[in-house]
């Protein structure tokens, strides 16, 4: 998962990855039919421990709805920094390289954020209903707005290096809709 968040897929050989965690190449096909399957495998992986991660910060009873979101900002931020700004999101990465990936690749990073939609428009609505936001805001669409947005922003901050394009990003959306 380091080095596909680090590098990509496509980019990433099978190799690497085997000198990276010690494990010889015919255990690898052992256990996978080819890099493709791999690559589902470990895509499924990211995307339930990012789920694990969101439910813990989003749906975090003890915290008002968009300060939660605030503390995804600080969480990622000090992930990405801590990391010297190397490593995004494997699902984000992926999201890019697409058009170079087999077709069922499409389907499983859209699934992927469909549930990350899913739990930011929980949070949205809780926030709708304690009226932090307004009772008109579509809060399914607004959450698909924010994961694009904000793989854009993890994008940017890989780029220059900084946290800077993410706190723009999360201070607008939560401007844009604070009551």
């Amino acid at each position: 998962m380091e080095l596909l968040t680090e590098q990509g897929f496509n980019t990433t050989g099978i190799e690497q990855v085997l000198k990276r965690v010690s494990v010889p190449k015919g255990s690898f096909y052992h256990y996978f039919d080819s890099k493709d399957a791999f690559g589902r495998e470990v895509l499924a992986e990211y995307g339930n421990f990012f789920e694990r991660r969101l439910r813990r910060i989003l749906l975090n009873p003890h915290r008002e709805p968009l300060e939660r979101i605030e503390d995804l900002l600080q969480e990622s931020l000090i992930g990405m920094e801590k990391y010297n700004w190397r490593r995004g999101c494997l699902v984000g990465n992926l999201g890019q390289e697409v058009t170079l990936l087999p077709d069922d690749f499409r389907d499983q990073i859209e699934k992927i954020f469909r549930v990350w939609e899913a739990l930011l428009s929980q949070c949205l609505q809780e926030a709708q209903a304690n009226q932090s936001i307004a009772q008109s805001v579509e809060c399914q669409q607004l959450a698909a707005f924010f994961w694009i947005g904000w793989e854009g922003a993890i994008t940017r901050a890989r780029l220059c290096e900084s946290g800077h394009p993410l706190s723009i990003f999360v201070r607008g959306f939560l401007t844009g809709i604070a009551r």
